[in-house]
């Protein structure tokens, strides 16, 4: 299964704020913690696992490379870094999966178009009091 990467779930940020992400880590500091705030955070975290998962994979390829010979003295270390790779993975899922959601949740809302003007100026019809003379029907005592 694919996940979004940092860079798609930056993008999709972007686009639901309508501003660069630098422009929106430096907003969220000056506020109290929010939904932007969160998503900030959620792709901090995806960055840093996918940055992780590059250098696990990295130093385990170096570790069990075909022209090297693995002693014993290196079998904790390919254990450890082969465990550290899956943490990052399965931070790195949790982490996409959990911002995806997120994001398909939101909307971006536009502000709300001006009233079209009307065609005829509201009428400015007065309400009359009726005229003194005119008296009711029942007699007065």
């Amino acid at each position: 299964m694919t996940h979004p990467t940092s860079a798609e779930i930056a993008g999709r940020i972007e686009d639901l704020y309508g501003a660069p992400l630098a422009a929106l880590a430096s907003h969220v500091q000056d506020q109290p913690s929010g939904i932007l705030s969160a998503l900030l955070g959620l792709h901090d975290t995806l960055a840093f696992a996918e940055r992780s998962i590059a250098v696990h994979r990295e130093r385990l390829t170096q570790l069990v490379h075909t022209d090297r010979h693995i002693s014993t003295y290196e079998v904790p270390h390919v254990l450890d870094c082969a465990r550290r790779l899956a943490e990052a993975v399965a931070v790195r899922d949790t982490q996409a999966v959990t911002a995806s959601a997120v994001l398909h949740s939101l909307v971006r809302v536009e502000p709300p178009e001006p009233p079209e003007p009307f065609l005829a100026p509201p009428s400015t019809a007065v309400a009359t009091a009726p005229a003194a003379g005119a008296a009711s029907a029942a007699p007065s005592r």
